[in-house]
C-alpha cells in the first residue's frame, strides 16, 4: 500500500462507526501521524450526533504492534537526543487513552493478530474488547530496555494488579484465553464471525438511550476514584439526575406497559 493511503479508515453501518488503523504491512504502529489520525477520527466520531457506538480494528494481520521504534530511533539523532519529540510523542498517546475513557459513546476493540506495548494499551483502554482466538497481547518493554510505563497506565486499570505486574515484568505474549481470564479482554470469537459478532454488540449497546448510555460511561470512571462513601455519593446524585431525565420516564413507562421504548436520547 502506499504512504498517501490514509492511516484510518472510516465506515458507517447504521449508528456504529468503524475506525480501522491502515497501515498493515507496519502491523499498525502507533506513530506520531498514526496518532493524530485515531485523534481526529474519534474526535470525529464523539462529535457526530448520528454514531452511538464507536467500534476500533486493524487492519490485516495485526491490531497494533505499538509506538514506531524505527521513528522513535530516528529521533535519537535529534540535538536534545530525542527528548522534544519523545514527551510530544507520551502525551499525544496518553491524551489519545484519556479521549478513548472520556468519551461519552462506547468504544469497543476488535482484536484481530497481535496487540502489544502501547497496541495493548490501546485495548486496555477500551470499554470492551472482542479478540479472535489467534489474538496474542504483550507489554514487552522491558526486554528492550523501555519498561512499557506508559500501557501500564491503561493495564493496572484494566486487570488485576499482579496479572498486570506478570505481563509487564516478564513482557511475554498472553493468548486470547488468558487475556480474557484476566479480564483484558471479554469475548473471543472464531476470526471469520468477529466483525459480526462485534457489530452485532455495538448494535445491541446502540439501541439503548445513548444519553444514559452516556451518564453510565462518565459515572463508572469517576467512582472508580472514589472511596467507598464518595463513590456512592456520585452515583445517587447520578442516579437522581437519570430519573429526572425524559428517557427514565420513557423507559420506566414502557416497561409497565410492555412495549418498546422510544428514545429522545435526553
Amino acid at each position: 500500500m502506499s504512504s498517501n493511503d490514509p492511516f484510518i479508515l472510516e465506515a458507517d453501518r447504521a449508528s456504529v462507526r468503524r475506525l480501522a488503523l491502515n497501515r498493515p504491512n507496519q502491523r499498525n504502529p502507533l506513530s506520531d501521524a498514526m496518532m493524530l489520525a485515531i485523534q481526529a477520527a474519534l474526535d470525529r466520531a464523539i462529535a457526530d450526533d448520528a454514531v452511538r457506538v464507536i467500534i476500533l480494528t486493524g487492519q490485516g494481520p495485526a491490531f497494533s504492534a505499538g509506538h514506531d521504534l524505527k521513528e522513535m530511533r530516528q529521533h535519537k539523532t535529534d540535538p536534545d537526543n530525542g527528548a522534544a519529540f519523545f514527551a510530544q510523542l507520551f502525551d499525544r498517546c496518553g491524551r489519545l487513552m484519556r479521549s478513548i475513557v472520556a468519551s461519552p459513546k462506547p468504544v469497543i476493540a476488535e482484536v484481530r493478530g497481535v496487540a502489544t506495548a502501547a497496541g495493548c494499551q490501546l485495548v486496555a483502554s477500551c470499554d470492551l474488547a472482542i479478540a479472535e482466538p489467534q489474538a496474542r497481547f504483550a507489554t514487552p518493554g522491558v526486554n528492550i530496555g523501555l519498561f512499557c510505563s506508559t500501557p501500564m497506565v491503561a493495564l493496572t486499570r484494566a486487570v488485576p494488579r499482579k496479572a498486570a505486574m506478570e505481563m509487564l515484568l516478564l513482557g511475554d505474549m498472553v493468548d486470547a484465553e488468558r487475556a480474557r481470564e484476566i479480564g483484558l479482554i471479554n469475548r473471543i470469537v472464531e476470526a471469520d464471525q468477529l466483525s459480526a459478532a462485534v457489530d452485532d454488540l455495538a448494535r445491541r449497546i446502540a439501541e439503548k438511550s445513548a444519553h444514559v448510555v452516556a451518564i453510565g460511561k462518565r459515572l463508572f470512571q469517576d467512582q472508580m476514584d472514589r472511596d467507598l462513601a464518595g463513590a456512592y455519593a456520585i452515583s445517587a446524585e447520578a442516579m437522581t439526575r437519570n430519573m429526572l431525565s425524559d428517557d427514565a420516564g420513557e423507559g420506566i413507562g414502557a416497561f409497565l406497559e410492555k412495549r418498546e421504548p422510544h428514545w429522545g436520547d435526553r
